[in-house]
């Protein structure tokens, strides 16, 4: 059986929403047209994928897998289609995305002297986006910080980099060399949307101010607002004069490393994956931090 794609986007509005006749108007269609296209769909799989009673609607276990597996695979057919229209308008462009503190110019270099017709555009991304534009096509590669969700994702590790403990410039723990995260328990911790730049333990409490991103983080912490941890490369990529970077060794270190659409098998972009394993090392002095020796024991960068 082939699946048809547009009952699945069709399905999927109503399992966000759990109501047909909003879901109808987001879809711009009749509501007894969506009824028939789910009825089909349910024909279709042998499943029933939802429960409608007085009380409304529900997913049923068959419903709920189905919306598990229909984001990637419809995000899949997006890139696709991304990918031969950028084909059909002639265009030989790969798009990579990275995150704050990682150096991207090494690779491109490298890819470049292989492929002189390829342009590389880059793209900054920030940690609750970088598996969606993966998987959509909206960048091609991606230097993600862990952790990501990696369904439908090929991830090659690169380097771990150490992270710090941003603080407000007067902080009491400001000229120290390094400090504990025991040290700095109590102290009001900015919330981030992105699961890789926070503490393994949580003994801090909520300075009530969700931030996006290096640059937020900065304002709001040069403000006095509250104390953060950051990758160490954002102390050697960016500065603001009310913030002073202190070490937390004990800290998890950060995890950077090359993600792919599974979907993606573009050679362009192996070679490209090629070329970033092998300047890993000249990436990992840019930010001055550690890298993983692929394959191999782990090599300390500069110190």
């Amino acid at each position: 059986m082939d699946l048809d794609l547009r009952k699945l986007r069709y399905f999927v509005a109503v399992a966000d929403l759990l109501h047909f006749g909003r879901a109808a108007e987001v879809l711009h269609i009749a509501q007894p047209v969506l009824s028939r296209q789910i009825r089909a769909l349910e024909q279709d799989l042998g499943a029933s994928l939802f429960t409608r009673d007085r009380h409304g609607v529900e997913l049923t276990d068959a419903g709920r897998q189905l919306l598990a597996d229909a984001g990637p695979l419809l995000a899949s057919t997006d890139a696709v289609r991304r990918r031969v229209s950028a084909a059909v308008g002639g265009k030989r462009r790969l798009m990579v995305g990275f995150r704050a503190g990682v150096a991207v110019t090494p690779a491109a270099r490298a890819f470049e002297e292989r492929h002189p017709d390829v342009v590389v555009d880059v793209q900054r991304i920030e940690g609750d986006e970088q598996a969606a534009m993966l998987l959509d096509g909206r960048i091609d590669i991606g230097y993600v910080r862990l952790p990501i969700d990696e369904s439908g994702l090929r991830v090659t590790p690169l380097y771990t980099e150490p992270r710090v403990a941003v603080l407000p410039a007067g902080h009491r723990f400001g000229g120290k060399a390094e400090v504990t995260e025991a040290d700095l328990a109590g102290e009001p911790l900015l919330w981030h949307g992105d699961p890789s730049t926070q503490p393994t333990r949580r003994p801090f409490r909520n300075a009530g101010y969700p931030v996006r991103g290096v640059d937020e983080t900065l304002e709001h912490v040069g403000a006095g607002r509250g104390i953060s941890f950051l990758a160490r490369s954002a102390s050697v990529f960016y500065s603001h004069p009310d913030v002073v970077y202190v070490p937390v060794p004990d800290l998890v270190p950060d995890q950077v490393c090359l993600a792919v659409a599974a979907s993606n098998t573009s050679p362009v972009v192996d070679d490209f994956v090629a070329a970033a394993r092998s300047t890993a090392g000249i990436t990992a002095e840019c930010g001055n931090y550690e890298m993983w020796q692929l394959g191999g024991d782990a090599a300390s960068g500069p110190a």
